[in-house]
């Protein structure tokens, strides 16, 4: 949580709390609700009507978001072969097999996202418990576990997003940098929420979205209007 201090204390009271905000006001004020000296990432979260300790309530996919992230993302690929080649041209930062394994064993971690080609998951999953906890295993769920390399190294180089019901049921992303402007983070926010929309599970009864927040890396957060926001993808 960011500290509260004077300036996060006068943005906050210029949100009205009882408020719940369309997306275009929400952007809008989101400016005047940046003081960070720095450009500042914009997150959404997303408390959802789902359980995810049952499986058919899990929500969790990806989305290629039209302006990215504004992020750059370091990629390690695990291959061998022609691939290897594959995923070098296409950009990736990282490639190699039981070297890169042999570095990660020994704290290595410099990397943000993990691919690798199915043959190689058996030699992955001696590392398995340093990935998983921190979201960098290679799941075939989210197309990290492919051997079209090239395609998965691009996607994540241009702004592909991961996402995942925590526990709690909520959701976090992010949808870019507030140096974007509104136009590039409405078209952001509406592909990710868009994604969510179609991903509610069956087994989910009652409200879907609980709570909807959008801030600014050091802001307050801003509670948005589910219904007005449903309405825009109709």
């Amino acid at each position: 949580m960011p500290k509260q201090g004077k300036k996060y204390l006068e943005r906050k009271a210029m949100i009205d709390r009882l408020k719940r905000y369309s997306l275009d006001e929400a952007l809008e004020l989101l400016e005047k609700l940046a003081f960070a000296d720095f450009d500042e990432n914009v997150d959404v979260a997303y408390r959802l009507g789902v359980d995810p300790r049952h499986a058919d309530q899990m929500v969790r996919g990806t989305v290629i978001l039209p302006h990215g992230t504004g992020k750059s993302v370091k990629v390690l690929v695990f291959a061998k072969g022609e691939k290897e080649k594959e995923a070098a041209d296409a950009g990736a930062d990282f490639v190699g097999g039981d070297d890169l394994i042999e570095k990660i064993k020994g704290g290595w971690l410099e990397f943000d996202k993990a691919i690798a080609t199915p043959d190689m998951m058996g030699a992955v999953s001696k590392v398995g418990r340093v990935l998983g906890p921190r979201g960098l295993m290679p799941n075939p769920k989210v197309g990290t576990v492919t051997f079209d390399v090239a395609k998965a190294v691009k996607e994540l180089k241009t702004g592909k997003v991961e996402f995942r019901t925590e526990k709690s049921g909520i959701v976090h992303a992010g949808i870019g940098k507030k140096s974007f402007g509104r136009e590039k983070l409405r078209e952001n926010f509406l592909a990710l929420f868009e994604t969510i929309v179609k991903m509610k599970p069956s087994s989910s009864k009652g409200t879907y979205f609980r709570g909807i927040a959008l801030s600014t890396t050091m802001s307050p957060g801003l509670k948005l209007d589910p219904v007005q926001l449903q309405n825009l993808i109709k």
